[in-house]
């Protein structure tokens, strides 16, 4: 059963990941809450979908997975989200439709509905921040306290360095993969050179708890204020079906440790291995819940 104790609000976009061959759902929000949920946690998502086939699958399956589905609003003017999936040499690229539902969420059922889940921990990201949703992400900050979990999931082309700007300016902690927080230091301009560096100008000027990065395989590493970061190595991942999902998976693990008191190595490891396995499968999230049984199993002792 859900621990009523662990309570994350999740706010953003849910949407539905169109690959070539088959349709899945999707969105950073959605994939962390049902990571968390999985692992006991109560997640509540603040999003918003249309009133069409694809939002009923939406919700149908979120209420079939045990998430609620009291913060998400219905649309009866925009689209539930769509993102169209295309794999390169490189990897996979977003192709992410402008004007959806999610960009339209409501500040004021926003607000309601996160004073209701009193929250621990609030994430959010930048995609749902692209238009009018962002007013909604402002009334939900204001109306609830709890970390804030700022995932920046840089997308081309919704990029917009004043709402990064502000986003860092509300958060506790922020997550970047290492071409992001690059990125960032560009478009602030920060004289800096090595990340570790950046990291830091970020901590200081946004008076942050820290900065969480990731390096695909080559591990990821946390840094605050004290002088070193916190680093885990890569580990060896066989039979890599994709990466889509594995930056969701690796944030759910770390939110997970954090409300559960892992020491930040153990944090770390056990969110880079998650993400792993997430990169072992097609999509961001698994078929059945007996994936996620080896790691309940093991994390059952907190360290």
């Amino acid at each position: 059963m859900p621990d009523l104790r662990h309570v994350v609000l999740l706010f953003g976009e849910i949407l539905i990941d169109r690959f070539p061959d088959r349709e899945v759902l999707g969105g950073a929000p959605l994939n962390v809450a049902r990571h968390l949920h999985a692992f006991g946690c109560t997640p509540v998502l603040i999003t918003r979908v249309g009133q069409d086939a694809a939002g009923a699958r939406l919700l149908q399956t979120l209420r079939g997975s045990g998430l609620a589905t009291h913060g998400v609003q219905l649309d009866s003017v925009y689209h539930t989200g769509v993102v169209e999936v295309k794999f390169t040499a490189a990897g996979h690229r977003f192709d992410i439709l402008p004007d959806q539902a999610y960009d339209h969420i409501h500040p004021r059922l926003s607000r309601i509905a996160a004073l209701a889940a009193s929250p621990e921990w609030i994430y959010f990201g930048t995609l749902a921040q692209r238009a009018s949703s962002h007013r909604a992400l402002r009334h939900t900050l204001r109306a609830v306290r709890g970390q804030r979990f700022f995932d920046i999931n840089l997308r081309d082309p919704w990029i917009c360095p004043d709402r990064i700007r502000w986003s860092l300016q509300h958060a506790d902690v922020v997550k970047a993969n290492d071409a992001e927080l690059a990125r960032i230091a560009q478009l602030f301009g920060l004289e800096e050179t090595s990340a570790e560096a950046q990291a830091h100008t970020l901590v200081r000027q946004y008076h942050l708890r820290g900065v969480l990065v990731t390096c695909g395989a080559a591990g990821a590493w946390w840094l605050d204020d004290s002088a070193e970061p916190i680093t885990v190595a890569s580990e060896s991942v066989e039979n890599i079906r994709d990466t889509v999902g594995a930056g969701d998976a690796f944030s759910a693990v770390f939110i997970l440790g954090q409300l559960r008191g892992w020491d930040l190595t153990a944090t770390l490891q056990r969110a880079h291995r998650f993400a792993g396995a997430i990169c072992q499968i097609r999509g961001a999230i698994p078929d059945h819940d007996d994936f996620y049984k080896p790691f309940t199993e093991e994390w059952s002792s907190p360290k």
